[in-house]
């Protein structure tokens, strides 16, 4: 998380769900300058301080649990009921890593279609997006070294590492994430930026050089 004050008490609600069902909680902070770590110690969670970047903050996170699981969430994504057993049942019928399909919440009707597309090129290509809440063994995701620290594109830089051990769980139960970033810049105009984007990174492009787009 980073700078999530507003939607805070929101998700450690949610998280206080699964810290009830035995589920090792760990939120790893950005350097968030609105409280947001404050707020989560007082309500008793475990918080990192790490250097920001999804991908420094998810490795900082992993080194800190000791569950033969690891789950990354998204501050902005919730997960379907159940979800523990979900995973449980994936993993122990000898699948690697997995995700859960997404729905992706906001007023435009088009996100609900984004939702569905990704999903279906998840299924397809064995590529997941951290809004999908991805999930590994441990000592596959200690093995592969983890999250390459890159500025962008490290949930796909590593499902491509992973689905050379095996293809994903692909989870039909929906974990639910914000459009925020859609509404924000523009549906259509973040559609074309992930693209090229995307393209882009699949051609060699340096996700340095790419985040700077």
């Amino acid at each position: 998380m980073r700078n999530e004050s507003a939607g805070l008490p929101r998700l450690l609600d949610h998280l206080d769900h699964w810290r009830g069902r035995g589920c090792e909680i760990v939120l790893v902070d950005g350097g968030s300058t609105d409280g947001s770590a404050e707020m989560a110690r007082e309500r008793g969670f475990q918080v990192l301080v790490s250097p920001p970047g999804r991908a420094r903050q998810m490795n900082a996170g992993a080194l800190a649990t000791e569950a033969d699981c690891l789950l990354f969430l998204h501050a902005d994504t919730r997960l379907p009921p159940e979800a523990d057993q979900l995973i449980r049942s994936a993993l122990s019928g000898g699948r690697h890593w997995g995700r859960f399909d997404v729905t992706i919440e906001g007023e435009p009707r088009m996100l609900r279609v984004i939702g569905k597309m990704i999903n279906l090129r998840s299924r397809v290509t064995s590529i997941a997006t951290g809004d999908q809440a991805m999930f590994i063994r441990r000592d596959e995701f200690n093995a592969l070294g983890g999250f390459a620290e890159l500025p962008l594109m490290e949930d796909i830089e590593l499902s491509r590492r992973l689905r050379a051990i095996s293809r994903p769980a692909c989870l039909s139960a929906r974990v639910r994430t914000s459009g925020r970033r859609w509404e924000t810049h523009g549906v259509w105009r973040t559609i074309l930026l992930r693209w090229i984007l995307r393209q882009a990174y699949w051609l060699g492009g340096s996700p340095a050089r790419l985040a700077a787009v």
